[in-house]
């Protein structure tokens, strides 16, 4: 399940956003809005045509006079047919144009959350916000919005038309449908919150599935499958009771709508009847609030589905609200490559205190292995040193200035983290490492896979640079995946150079060619290596020991050994020396 989901926006913030986006494209909305008006108005013609026929009947007036009448009904059904065809399309091509850009706003802001933010709050939230959220926004700006927008033109024509016709009658209408407005009241009190808590369990069951596809090989290797069924079907039960608790809003809604429609027509067949009111004016009046009802019908329909859109839109809106990574505004930039860590401690939201104390000094140029045992912090350590976590206290500085407050730009010339989690993106092999330098020539692409020794199996490929991998194209395995990740590195060229498992899915040897390779193309640059591996540490200039979340030994390779301490014992026994 999430830790810490991401935001949701309030009823206030989703207001504004949606008349910014009518704003954004006001001359298709007003155009619709009109449209819909017109046909609004060609629709009323028909029922006090048909009480004007009523009327010339009961007064002994030829069929001529008859005729002519229907003429007039089927010239204003016809309009209004038109009209109203022409406001659907304008209002679904404000829909679909509206909906890009609320997609092209949730990819702008997911792209600049930090990954801190999205790590916290689980990818399975932000997978469903951008799929099942966006596209229930989407259907309710091609299909509901419109459909609301027609009918509530349509209700307002026809409530003023009845009033303009009786006012005594329309009265009595109107207080026909006080349950409607009680049984509305009732609903909404309870659909946003019924329909975000329904949102929030969907992320759940997201989150678990992502995280069980995602960890699948574990899950196999140490027989976990039992744990994650079970978590998966609590997750599933959760999303259940909440999607029921709001299919029994809509069953106790709707069949009270149903029941209260015949109240106004009937109450105005019988005060016009008591009142002795003309019966071509019931007749229209009658007519006028049956035809009420459609329209009624499709905005209490379509309000409904507003509840789900609209908290949908709250979770999709949400993200502006999400902690931004941080802006290029001018900010100082650091001196130098020079990186401070100074008293630093750092703990996750469920959990002890990872790092209690660290201080430490990476001097520009320089080769840092960090080693220690499992769970000593060292990942943690990687993590504040590239500016994707910032320190609960204590700063992480590079030439004087905070790494985390550094913008994803200047943050990306500066410090790259490299792990074993890695991505091959949709798309060609000089697609992928254009990411890193989009203005990088053929010449500088080759060097780069050249460096991390790719450059033999590139161009084995059937188009070389131009062959499309993933899906549909060529697949990438894991090795060759975290090669274009590191030609990508290489491309950066980043001051500073974190490596944390970086070769972890490479063999012994191609990793430590890798390594000398990248070292090589660095030289001079900075270069952090979380050391799984001790050569790693045998070949840097520094060693630190974390132990316990601090920095216990700090030192050369042969000074550390010679000193006898944790860093000794680590290599004597990855020598498989017993002393």
């Amino acid at each position: 399940m999430t830790t810490s989901q991401l935001p949701v926006a309030g009823r206030a913030d989703v207001r504004r956003a949606t008349v910014r986006l009518v704003k954004a494209d006001r001359g298709a909305f007003a155009a619709a809005l009109l449209l819909n008006a017109a046909a609004a108005a060609a629709g009323l013609v028909g029922p006090w045509l048909v009480g004007r026929i009523v009327d010339e009947v009961r007064a002994g007036h030829g069929v001529g006079a008859v005729d002519h009448l229907a003429r007039w009904i089927l010239l204003c059904s016809l309009a209004q047919l038109l009209l109203a065809r022409s406001a659907r399309y304008l209002g679904h091509r404000f829909g679909e144009r509206t909906l890009a850009r609320v997609r092209e706003e949730f990819v702008d802001r997911a792209l600049a959350l930090p990954a801190s933010a999205v790590e916290r709050a689980g990818t399975g939230d932000l997978t469903a916000r951008g799929t099942g959220d966006v596209s229930t926004v989407g259907t309710t700006l091609r299909d509901a919005g419109p459909e609301l927008l027609v009918s509530t033109v349509q209700a307002l024509f026809v409530m003023v038309a009845v009033f303009v016709l009786d006012p005594l009658l329309a009265a009595f209408g109107v207080l026909g449908m006080t349950p409607i407005w009680f049984a509305l009241r009732w609903y909404l009190r309870r659909a946003r919150d019924g329909y975000l808590a329904e949102g929030a369990t969907t992320s759940g069951v997201a989150e678990i599935v992502t995280a069980t596809v995602a960890g699948a090989r574990t899950v196999e290797a140490f027989r976990l499958q039992e744990q994650r069924i079970t978590a998966s079907r609590d997750a599933l039960e959760t999303n259940r009771r909440a999607r029921f608790h709001t299919l029994w809003l809509r069953t106790v809604f709707f069949p009270a709508v149903e029941v209260s429609y015949s109240v106004p027509v009937a109450g105005v067949l019988l005060v016009g009847g008591l009142l002795h009111a003309g019966v071509g004016v019931v007749v229209s009046a009658a007519l006028y609030l049956r035809q009420f009802t459609e329209p009624l019908d499709q905005i209490l329909l379509r309000v409904e589905q507003l509840q789900s859109s609209g908290a949908s839109f709250a979770r999709v809106e949400g993200l502006a609200q999400a902690p931004r990574a941080a802006a290029d505004g001018g900010g100082p930039a650091p001196a130098d490559d020079r990186i401070d860590v100074r008293a630093v401690r750092y703990a996750y939201e469920r959990g002890g205190e990872v790092l209690r104390g660290v201080d430490l000094t990476v001097r520009p140029g320089e080769r840092l292995a960090v080693v220690g045992p499992s769970g000593a912090g060292k990942t943690t350590l990687s993590r504040l040193l590239a500016g994707v976590d910032a320190p609960g206290s204590g700063t992480v500085t590079v030439g004087g200035v905070p790494i985390a407050g550094l913008a994803p730009e200047r943050l990306r010339r500066q410090v790259v983290l490299v792990t074993q989690e890695h991505h091959v993106f949709l798309g060609t092999v000089r697609d992928n490492l254009l990411i890193a330098e989009p203005a990088a020539s053929d010449a500088g692409l080759w060097a780069a896979l050249a460096a991390v020794g790719a450059d033999d199996w590139v161009r084995g490929l059937p188009d070389g640079l131009d062959t499309r991998l993933g899906t549909g194209g060529t697949a990438a395995d894991g090795s060759r995946a975290q090669q274009l990740a590191l030609a990508r590195v290489v491309l950066a060229d980043p001051h500073t150079l974190i490596l944390d498992e970086a070769t972890a899915l490479l063999d012994p040897a191609t990793a430590r060619h890798t390594e000398r390779a990248l070292a090589a193309v660095l030289e001079g640059r900075t270069v952090i290596a979380i050391a799984h591996r001790l050569h790693t540490a045998h070949d840097a200039d520094r060693v630190a020991v974390m132990e316990g979340g601090l920095l216990t030994e700090l030192g050369t390779h042969d000074e550390l050994v010679a000193a006898g301490g944790a860093y000794a014992a680590l290599w004597a026994t990855w020598h498989g020396d017993p002393a």
